[in-house]
């Protein structure tokens, strides 16, 4: 997987920054008063810099740079805006200016007595992140002729053997037992980053205080991987695989395969992918770090890929579909980060992991398909096929689990981003405490979310002539209708929410702590959820 810059901390007094190569980064407060240590002549140049309009104009945590300065080795120096009493969201903000800017060589950031480290050093990290697996090297592309040089291949990036994750007709490798880890091959060479060293006061409280963001940053990298993964890659094998790897980290990892699902009811579920050569299979992930408390349950649409089936998308933007495990990736993403900072929790995710595709065994609209809970569902469009597939996995959690409360995730619906765009995820609740537990962690951690509402009037919509229920309401209120389908499968009396991320998994341009592509969104607020709401004090 991709990993966070590796970030260390050194002392600041008596640095020499005149040595520093690279780039200088210089955190700065309203007095602007810049660090002992600077020649003169930078200094001269620095001042009229932070004297200057532009710098007065500067929003808080907004970058002002300047190349090549006099007195430096370094080749740039970037001065930050960091007011006093800065928030996390406005210290992670400076931090994402630096990471935006940090290329690949040494990074120098000297920080103020005051300045908020950890939530800087997190802020960098998070968007310093890059995908480039299958990018073929420049050391390639200069050694050999054009013609030479080989494309990218996914395969050599697999962590599964499975043989539908290769991408030619090359000879299958028989799979590993579904409930057993496969061989991992050793994973491929990162590639290069910067070095970054923070100069500070107290480089040991530092570190020890960047521990946790380091831990959330690698959740949110490993989500972020998991949605950039394409389709042949990420097959539900595949991925079911790289979950099972995380036992390494503590995680209890068990996965369930077509036959036990069939022997559970899982109906709904099966439908969705019984048109795809992938395997259906549903993984559940358990972290026990607290006491003898029922677990908090979190669940996660894991689509690899979606066409639509029989009832097929347009082409144009089916590429990326590849999104629409996007739940299933937060799910996961958050339980890696809970391992890594040995949470005092007991939470268990669970994951949907199917394939949407058309083919002659594939589910059609017009289907009646009976649920885990006992219910039957009137298929009237294959593309409405998440809600399908949380319907068994929510009946299943609460049936095994008896969690405490459950939050479900899943790009679910074009509708929300018709009303809410790309800058707030939709949810949807049973429960007000919990809403509102959602909406503040939400807030602290920096993303967006909105909640909107359920009412019985909207059962309407769903009402079939022909079953208990039918998967889709049509255009209107098209969101607060999948709400209601997943609502009638979660147990009177268990506090549950659901999160419509369809908007913000994959936005179409870059997000303050993202690049352009997708943003993990989702895995800082439901940590901070847990640390407030279910770790123990």
């Amino acid at each position: 997987m991709t990993h966070p810059v590796e970030i260390r901390f050194q002392p600041l007094a008596d640095a020499d920054l005149s040595a520093r190569s690279g780039r200088l980064v210089l955190v700065l407060d309203d007095r602007a008063q810049l660090p002992k240590g600077l020649p003169q002549a930078t200094r001269k140049a620095l001042g009229r810099a932070v004297a200057a309009k532009a710098w007065a104009d500067l929003k808080p945590g907004a970058a002002m740079e300047i190349a090549f300065p006099a007195g430096l080795a370094a080749e740039a120096v970037q001065l930050i805006r960091l007011p006093r009493g800065a928030d996390a969201a406005l210290a992670r903000k400076a931090g994402a200016a630096i990471g935006a800017r940090m290329g690949k060589g040494e990074v120098t950031v000297v920080c103020g007595a005051r300045c908020p480290v950890s939530e800087l050093t997190l802020g960098l990290a998070l968007r310093g992140y890059e995908f480039s697996a299958y990018k073929s090297s420049p050391q390639a592309d200069e050694t050999k002729p054009a013609e030479d040089v080989p494309a990218a291949e996914p395969q050599s990036v697999t962590h599964g053997t499975a043989p539908e994750a290769r991408l030619s007709d090359a000879a299958a490798v028989e799979p590993a037992p579904a409930d057993e880890p496969q061989d991992q091959p050793a994973e491929p060479p990162q590639p290069e980053k910067a070095r970054v060293t923070v100069l500070c006061d107290d480089p040991e409280a530092a570190a020890r205080d960047a521990q946790s963001g380091a831990a959330l940053a690698e959740g949110v990298f490993f989500t972020r991987d998991l949605v950039n993964e394409p389709a042949n890659v990420l097959t539900t094998t595949d991925f079911a695989d790289r979950l099972l790897a995380m036992r390494e980290l503590g995680l209890e990892v068990e996965v369930l395969v077509e036959e036990e699902l069939t022997r559970l009811g899982m109906r709904a579920l099966l439908a969705v992918g019984q048109g795809s050569e992938s395997p259906s299979k549903v993984v559940v992930m358990r972290w026990q770090g607290g006491g003898e408390e029922a677990p908090f349950a979190l669940v996660g649409k894991g689509v690899v890929f979606d066409t639509g089936g029989i009832s097929i998308k347009p082409a144009q933007g089916m590429e990326e579909m590849t999104m629409d495990m996007g739940g299933a990736g937060v799910v996961a993403g958050v339980m890696r980060t809970l391992a890594l900072r040995r949470a005092r929790a007991n939470v268990v995710g669970l994951v949907g992991l199917v394939e949407n595709m058309p083919d002659g065994r594939a589910q059609r609209p017009g289907d009646i398909v009976r649920s885990m809970k006992g219910d039957t569902i009137e298929v009237v469009n294959t593309d409405a096929e998440g809600r399908m597939v949380l319907a068994d996995v929510l009946w299943y959690a609460q049936d095994r689990f008896q969690p405490a409360a459950v939050v479900n995730l899943a790009t679910l619906t074009g509708a929300v981003i018709i009303a809410l765009g790309h800058d707030k995820a939709g949810l949807f609740s049973n429960d007000d405490g919990l809403a509102g537990d959602l909406l503040k962690a939400a807030d602290v951690a920096g993303e967006g979310l909105w909640r909107l509402p359920l009412a019985p009037a909207y059962d309407d919509l769903i009402k079939s002539r022909l079953a208990d229920m039918k998967n889709s309401g049509g255009r209107p209120a098209g969101s607060i209708t999948a709400a209601q389908f997943l609502q009638r499968f979660i147990r009177k009396g268990t506090p549950w929410a659901h999160l419509d991320i369809a908007g913000v998994t994959l936005p179409p341009g870059e997000t303050t702590l993202a690049p352009k592509g997708p943003t993990g969104w989702g895995v800082m607020t439901l940590d901070r959820l847990i640390r407030d709401r279910f770790e123990a004090k």
